[in-house]
C-alpha cells in the first residue's frame, strides 16, 4: 500500500513556486466571487442594463445614486446606530440605537437634534414612520414591532405605555426583525430577518387593526428574494411610495437593491470603496431610507451617516 501511494505521488507534476503561488491566487478569486456574489452581480447588471430605458424614469435606478455626505460620524453617538427612516411631515429623519436603546432624531445634513431614551425595550433594529404621528419600532430578539407616538417633548419613552404586535416567525436570539418598511397607503408593512434564513415579510393590515378593525394577514416574501437577491443578508428595507418599489439593504454584500411590486430585480448599487463616488466602503450598513425628494439616506456602525442623491 505504502509503495503504490509513493507511485502516484511520484506521477504528480512537480509544480514551481510561482506556479503554487498562481494556483493560490485562483482559489483565492474564484472563493471571492462565490462569496461576493460577483458573478451573479456581472449577470444582473447585464440584464438591468438592457432595460435601462424601461425604468430609469419609473424607478429608484439605484446605479445613478452618488454619494454627498460619506461617512459623517454622528456627534455625540459612539456605536450601534441602526434602523432609519424619514418623517416628512418634520422634514427630519429618526434612527435608532441598539445598546443602550435609544431614539435620534436627525437633520437631513446628519446633525443630532434630539434623543430620547427608550426604556424597557430591548435590542431595536428598526425603525418606520408610520404617517399620523407614528413610528414603528421593531425588537430584533422579541420579535415584536412596537407602535409609539412621535415624540413632542425631551424625555424616555417607555416600553409599558405602547402597544405591540410579536410574531415568532422563526429564529431566535439575535436572528429575528432587522428592519422595516411601510407603505402607508396600502397599510402593509414590509420587515427583514438578516439571516439563518433571511427573509421578507408582508404584514397588511397593521395599522387598521391597531385602530381596532382587526384584519391582520402575514405573507411570506420568499420567492422575491430566493434566487433574484444576490446577498448573504438582509440588514434593512425601504418601501418607496412614488414608485411602489421595495429598497434592500444588504450590510455583508455592501449592496442596496431595488425590486418592483412583484419582487423583480429593477437595479441595484454597490456600496463598495470606489463605488458611488464612496472613499472606502459602507464598513457595516444597519438602515436606510429615501426622503420626499428621492435623497437616500444610509447609516452605518458604529456611528456614520451617508447622503447619496440620483445623479
Amino acid at each position: 500500500m505504502l509503495s503504490a501511494a509513493k507511485g502516484v505521488l511520484g506521477r504528480l507534476p512537480v509544480l514551481s513556486p510561482w506556479k503554487w503561488a498562481l494556483l493560490l491566487l485562483l482559489l483565492t478569486l474564484v472563493f471571492q466571487v462565490r462569496v461576493q456574489h460577483l458573478d451573479e452581480r456581472l449577470y444582473f447588471w447585464i440584464k438591468t442594463a438592457w432595460h435601462a430605458d424601461e425604468w430609469q424614469e419609473r424607478s429608484l435606478w439605484l446605479p445613478e445614486y452618488r454619494v454627498r455626505i460619506d461617512a459623517k460620524a454622528l456627534p455625540g453617538v459612539d456605536d450601534n446606530l441602526s434602523g432609519l427612516t424619514y418623517d416628512e411631515r418634520r422634514g427630519q429623519l429618526w434612527a435608532v440605537l441598539n445598546n443602550p436603546e435609544e431614539l435620534l432624531a436627525l437633520s437631513k445634513d446628519g446633525e443630532l437634534l434630539a434623543r430620547y431614551p427608550l426604556s424597557g425595550f430591548s435590542d431595536v433594529e428598526g425603525i418606520t414612520y408610520l404617517g399620523d404621528n407614528l413610528l414603528l419600532l421593531a425588537e430584533e430578539r422579541n420579535q415584536a414591532l412596537v407602535v409609539v407616538e412621535v415624540p413632542e417633548r425631551p424625555g424616555a419613552l417607555f416600553r409599558e405605555d405602547y402597544r405591540a404586535l410579536t410574531l415568532g416567525l422563526q429564529g431566535g436570539d439575535n436572528q429575528g426583525f432587522e428592519g422595516a418598511g411601510y407603505d402607508r397607503a396600502g397599510d402593509r408593512l414590509f420587515v427583514v430577518k438578516e439571516h439563518s434564513p433571511r427573509k421578507l415579510y408582508e404584514i397588511r393590515g397593521l395599522k387598521s387593526s391597531i385602530r381596532g378593525d382587526f384584519n391582520l394577514e402575514v405573507i411570506d416574501r420568499e420567492a422575491w428574494i430566493e434566487h433574484k437577491v444576490f446577498a448573504r443578508d438582509l440588514s434593512s428595507v425601504h418601501y418607496d411610495e412614488r414608485t411602489g418599489h421595495l429598497a434592500l439593504l444588504s450590510d455583508e454584500s455592501k449592496l442596496l437593491m431595488e425590486l418592483d411590486g412583484r419582487g423583480k430585480l429593477i437595479s441595484f448599487r454597490s456600496l463598495l470603496g470606489g463605488f458611488a463616488g464612496l472613499q472606502d466602503s459602507v464598513p457595516q450598513g444597519e438602515g436606510m431610507t429615501f426622503d420626499d425628494r428621492g435623497n437616500l439616506y444610509l447609516v452605518s456602525e458604529p456611528n456614520l451617516f451617508y447622503r447619496f442623491q440620483r445623479d
